[in-house]
């Protein structure tokens, strides 16, 4: 780890100004930018503390639900109002990472974690991503990990929060305070990029922009959500396939359905037309099984990771049928 300054950061104003100068780097549960730190890919020349500037309440709004940034993990997927309104967002923070990390881990950084990519984190290895220019040698190299879908190829990597594809599939927003001291929202499916031809951005957040919170609308989908991570072990481990599923329903119909995956993209994805498909259907075995079908439709596996495909169709297939038992 290389040497760098450290400064307590008071405020929202101060920590916008400060992230803005080039070498700043913030911190707050830094369960994720300690170990890019560790390896050198992250290398900053000053770490901002805001851990004092951030929000750490969890409250109910007019359309819905704030999370201030800085509320840790482990306390939102515990929260009453979260697990008794959204309990999708609890079930996907539950599954991610360790008791241990969900106590240090902020929501606001949860947003921000890198890549697990083998070549993203050796730096040894050629990565875009870690180094632009240099190829990407996870698509013709190791990739059973790797995206199946939304890829380019100058990346194949995938996102890995838990928490990301549920907020994906509840239409949450992500609230940012840059430099000129206003409330910016960015919609979810917005916030995170697809590689595209520059895989080293990983989202849309603005050079100064700070994370404040997270707002969940509203909804219908609390009787009826159910998160399945399928992993290499059970715990402490990233998904090779999620999916966050959500069902309204009206007796046995489907007023609506949300779908969203993780292990399968550079960002969370939804599947929008799968969705369509389950709206007004009754929520039966074989809708569930049409739906998966149509999923799998937008795959397109690497050379090592065609397993993913059947993988995803039948989590897409218990998470709809769990639903219906949460």
């Amino acid at each position: 780890m290389r040497p760098f300054t450290f400064q307590r950061i008071q405020s929202l104003d101060q920590a916008s100004a400060r992230k803005a100068n080039d070498g700043h780097q913030c911190i707050a549960g830094g369960t994720n930018l300690l170990d890019l730190m560790k390896k050198n890919i992250t290398v900053p020349e000053v770490l901002l503390d805001i851990t004092k500037a951030l929000p750490d309440q969890i409250e109910t709004t007019a359309k819905g639900i704030r999370i201030g940034a800085m509320v840790r993990n482990s306390a939102a997927a515990n929260h009453d109002l979260i697990r008794s309104k959204f309990p999708l967002v609890s079930k996907a923070l539950l599954a991610g990472a360790s008791p241990q990390i969900r106590n240090m881990a902020s929501i606001g950084g949860n947003l921000l974690q890198r890549t697990r990519c083998p070549y993203f984190y050796d730096t040894t290895l050629p990565c875009n991503k870690r180094n632009p220019g240099t190829g990407c040698g996870a698509i013709d190299g190791e990739n059973r990990m790797s995206a199946i879908v939304g890829y380019s190829t100058e990346c194949v990597a995938v996102h890995p929060s838990d928490l990301c594809i549920a907020l994906a599939a509840l239409d949450a927003n992500v609230i940012i305070r840059t430099t000129d001291k206003k409330e910016t929202i960015i919609p979810f499916k917005d916030f995170h990029r697809l590689p595209g031809e520059t895989p080293e951005q990983d989202n849309n957040l603005p050079v100064s922009g700070i994370i404040t919170a997270v707002d969940i609308p509203s909804n219908q989908f609390f009787k009826n959500a159910a998160y399945v991570k399928l992993r290499d072990r059970e715990s402490y481990a990233f998904a090779l396939i999620s999916v966050a599923a959500a069902l309204e329903l009206n007796g046995n119909k489907i007023v609506q359905a949300r779908l969203a995956s993780g292990g399968v993209a550079h960002k969370p994805w939804r599947w929008y037309e799968a969705e369509a498909f389950l709206k007004g259907k009754n929520a039966t075995l074989e809708t569930f099984q049409k739906a998966a079908a149509i999923v799998v439709k937008e795959t397109k596996p690497l050379s090592n990771n065609a397993f993913k495909v059947p993988m995803l169709k039948g989590a897409v297939e218990v998470a709809l049928q769990n639903c219906l038992n949460a």
